[in-house]
C-alpha cells in the first residue's frame, strides 16, 4: 500500500560501498514485491557489473548505455537528425531494451559511457528512463557502488534511499557520505540504513550511525551466499531470514504492508 505516495511512483534505489551486499538486499525486495502479485515492478541495474540481472535470473539483450553509444555513433555520422528525431530513436530503442516476465521488467544501465561530453544525449536518456518509471507502481534501482551516481542520472529523482553497509568503519563512513550528498542532490522521501552480513554474535556490537534512521540488520544467511556463488535466481530460493528481515524494512518504510505481505507468504 502507498498511503504516502498515492499518486506517483515509488522509486527506491539501493546504495553503498562496494561488497556490502546492495544487489542482495535489492534483488531481495523486487523479489518479495513481485510475489505480491497487484502491482508493477521495474528492476534498474545501474550498476556496471550487472550483478542485479543474474540474482533476477534476467539477460538484457541491450542496456542504456549501448542504446547511447549507438545514438553518439548516428550523431558523429551526421544521420541523427534533429532532437525530436534523436529523441523518438532512444524512445523506440530503450522500450525494446526493456525484459519482461509477469509484473516484472528489467533495465540495465550498462557500463559507463564512452569519453567526450555528449550532455545532451545524457539528457534525453534521463527523460526516457523518468517516463518508463512513471508505468510502474514500484521502481528498484541497484546503484553503483559509491558516491558518484547520487549525482547523476537515474537517481536524482529517487523517493526512497536505502543505504546499505556491512560492519566496517569504510562502510558506515560511505554511508554517511552518500546520505550528506543525497540531501542535495536526491529529491528523497524517506532514507534508511540496513547493516547486512550481521553475524549472530555480533548484534550487540553493532556501530549505528545517529544521523540515518536505522531500517534494521540482515544475519549472514547460507542460502543467498550459496546462490550468489551459483547464479541461483532469488525466486528460486526458499522462504529464509533475509527475505523476512527485507519485508519488515520495507514495511517501515510504509512501501508495503507488512501484514498483508506476511499473509500472502502464507
Amino acid at each position: 500500500m502507498r498511503t504516502e505516495f498515492p499518486n506517483h511512483t515509488i522509486i527506491l534505489a539501493v546504495c553503498g560501498k562496494g561488497g556490502v551486499g546492495k544487489t542482495t538486499i535489492a534483488a531481495s525486495m523486487v523479489r518479495e514485491l513481485v510475489k505480491l502479485g497487484e502491482k508493477k515492478i521495474l528492476a534498474i541495474d545501474a550498476d556496471p557489473a550487472v550483478g542485479l540481472a543474474t540474482a533476477l535470473a534476467v539477460c538484457p539483450e541491450k542496456t542504456v548505455n549501448d542504446i547511447r553509444d549507438e545514438v553518439i555513433e548516428l550523431i558523429k555520422k551526421g544521420n541523427a537528425g534533429e532532437r525530436k528525431r534523436v529523441r523518438e530513436l532512444i524512445d523506440y530503442e530503450m522500450m525494446g531494451a526493456l525484459s519482461e516476465k509477469g509484473n516484472l521488467a528489467f533495465l540495465a544501465i550498462g557500463r559507463p559511457e564512452t569519453e567526450g561530453c555528449y550532455c545532451q544525449v545524457n539528457e534525453l536518456l534521463k527523460e526516457i528512463i523518468s517516463q518508463i518509471a512513471s508505468n510502474f507502481d514500484y521502481v528498484i534501482i541497484d546503484a553503483e557502488a559509491g558516491i558518484e551516481q547520487v549525482n547523476r542520472r537515474v537517481l536524482e529523482h529517487v523517493t526512497h534511499l536505502v543505504l546499505v553497509s556491512d560492519l566496517s568503519v569504510k562502510g558506515i563512513n560511505v554511508a554517511k557520505a552518500i546520505r550528506e550528498v543525497a540531501r542535495e542532490a536526491v529529491k528523497f522521501h524517506r532514507i534508511g540504513l540496513v547493516l547486512n552480513k550481521v553475524r549472530q554474535f555480533e548484534e550487540n556490537s553493532l556501530s549505528i550511525p545517529r544521523e540515518i534512521p536505522y531500517l534494521g540488520e540482515i544475519l549472514e544467511c547460507d542460502e543467498i551466499r550459496d546462490a550468489d556463488k551459483t547464479g541461483k535466481s532469488f525466486f528460486e530460493i526458499a522462504e529464509n531470514p533475509v527475505f523476512k528481515a527485507v519485508r519488515e524494512f520495507l514495511a517501515r518504510l510504509n512501501i508495503i504492508e507488512y501484514r498483508l505481505c506476511e499473509e500472502r507468504v502464507k
